[in-house]
C-alpha cells in the first residue's frame, strides 16, 4: 500500500479533523486517522464516536487499503514540513514509512477494522443552505447553551427546520437566544437538538465560506456535507423546553441605545458589581439611562448616566452584568432595542440594524432581584 500526496493539502484537512479527537480517549483507536485507500483517491476519517468527520483528499496511487494511523504524531511532523511531494509506505512490520524531500520517518499503525464505523443514515430528510449562514446560526446561539449534565436538553442548539425557514434556540434558563431566517426552508416540519462540539467544529470550518452545505437528519443523528467533507453525529435525545412560553408578549416599555456604548458602561460598571451575584441596577426615566452596581461588602459602587431614546414608565430593573455582555458581545449592530413589561420579568434584546435580509435575532435576559 502506497500513495503520494500533498504535505500541505493533506495537513490542511487533517488540522480540521484533529477537532474531533478528544484529549483522552477510552479507546485507543480513537487517537487515531483512519487512511482509507482506494485509486487516486484517500478517505481520511477521525471519530469520537459521537461524531464522525470524513474527508476525501486526491492522492497519487493505484492500490486500496486501509490504516489507522496515529494523529498526533502525524499532525506534528506535518507541521514541520515545507510545501513537498510526501510518498507513504506501508511497511511489513505493521509501520507506515514516510519519505520526504530530506529524510525518512516510520510510524507504527492500527488494522484499520478497528476504527468504529460511520453512522449511517436510514431515511434522512434534507434541506440546503449557505455555509456562511449556517456558521452565523451557530455563532449567534451557541454561546447561551447550558453546561449542566441534569438537563442534557439545553446544552445543546435547537435546530426547527419548515417550510417558512430556520430557527435556532439555545437557552441556559438564565438567558435565551433564538435566532430565524428565512433562506434556509425545509419541505416538512422537523426538529432535533444539536451538541456543542460539532457545531464548534462546523463554526470554525464555514465561518466567512460560500460553500453550499447539506443537512441530513433523522430521528437520532444527522450530517452536514460540504465540500469533500461530511461531519455525522449523533442527536441530543429528548424534548426541548417550550420557549415560546417565556417570552413576553407585551412589553409596552422600550429602550433604544447605541450598543457600543452600553457595553463599555456595562463593562466598567460591572467591575463594582457583587462578584457572587453581578448584580447591575438600570434605572430609567425620561431620555436617561443611569447604571450602577455596589458590592457592599467593601463598599465599591459605581453609577453612569447614559442618553437613550426611550417609551414607558420610568423603572428600575436589575440585570446580571455577565448575560448583558455576553449579548451585546455577540450583536454587531450599532443599536440595540431592549423591550421590558415590568421589573420580574425577563427584559428582550434585539439589534435595531445591521441584519441581512429575513434574519431576526432575539435575545432574552432574565432579571435578578434588587435589593432595596
Amino acid at each position: 500500500m502506497k500513495f503520494i500526496v500533498s504535505s500541505a493539502s493533506l495537513l490542511k484537512q487533517l488540522q480540521i479533523l484533529g477537532g474531533v479527537i478528544n484529549n483522552a480517549n477510552t479507546l485507543p483507536i480513537l487517537d487515531h486517522f483512519l487512511f482509507a485507500l482506494s485509486p487516486n483517491e484517500l478517505v481520511v476519517s477521525a471519530s469520537d464516536l459521537e461524531t464522525t468527520m470524513v474527508t476525501t483528499l486526491s492522492v497519487e496511487t493505484n492500490d486500496t487499503g486501509r490504516i489507522a494511523v496515529p494523529a498526533r504524531l502525524l499532525l506534528e511532523t506535518l507541521k514541520t514540513f515545507a510545501e513537498q511531494p510526501l510518498t507513504f509506505v506501508v511497511q511489513p512490520n505493521n509501520t507506515v514509512e514516510i519519505s520526504a524531500n530530506n529524510g525518512k520517518y516510520a510510524l507504527a499503525y492500527a488494522a484499520g477494522d478497528e476504527f468504529p464505523n460511520t453512522i449511517q443514515l436510514n431515511n434522512p430528510s434534507k434541506t440546503h443552505m449557505d455555509g456562511d449562514a449556517l456558521a452565523t446560526a451557530i455563532s449567534k446561539t451557541i454561546f447561551a447553551a447550558g453546561n449542566d449534565d441534569l438537563r442534557p436538553v439545553m446544552s445543546g442548539v435547537f435546530f426547527q427546520l419548515s417550510s417558512e425557514g430556520l430557527t435556532c434556540v439555545a437557552t441556559d434558563a438564565h438567558k435565551l437566544v433564538k435566532y430565524q431566517r428565512n433562506d434556509a426552508t425545509s419541505q416538512g416540519s422537523a426538529e432535533f437538538i444539536m451538541p456543542k462540539k460539532p457545531l464548534n467544529l462546523l463554526k470554525g470550518i464555514l465561518m466567512g465560506s460560500t460553500t453550499p452545505v447539506t443537512i441530513e437528519y433523522n430521528e437520532s443523528n444527522a450530517r452536514f456535507s460540504f465540500d469533500q467533507t461530511s461531519l455525522v453525529c449523533r442527536l441530543i435525545d429528548g424534548k426541548y423546553p417550550n420557549y415560546e412560553a417565556v417570552i413576553p408578549k407585551e412589553n409596552p416599555n422600550m429602550l433604544v441605545i447605541s450598543r457600543t456604548a452600553l457595553l463599555s458602561s456595562v463593562k466598567r460598571i460591572s467591575i463594582f458589581s457583587n462578584k457572587t451575584t453581578h448584580q447591575l441596577r438600570l434605572k430609567i426615566a425620561g431620555a436617561s439611562l443611569q447604571i450602577s452596581a455596589e458590592d457592599i461588602d467593601y463598599s465599591n459602587k459605581a453609577e453612569e448616566q447614559l442618553k437613550c431614546v426611550y417609551q414607558g414608565d420610568d423603572m428600575q430593573i436589575g440585570f446580571n452584568a455577565r448575560f448583558l455582555i455576553e449579548m451585546l458581545n455577540n450583536l454587531s449592530c450599532d443599536e440595540v432595542r431592549l423591550e421590558m413589561s415590568m421589573p420580574n420579568r425577563a427584559g428582550i434584546l434585539t439589534p435595531v440594524d445591521g441584519l441581512d435580509e429575513g434574519e431576526q435575532v432575539t435575545m432574552l435576559v432574565m432579571p435578578v432581584m434588587l435589593n432595596s
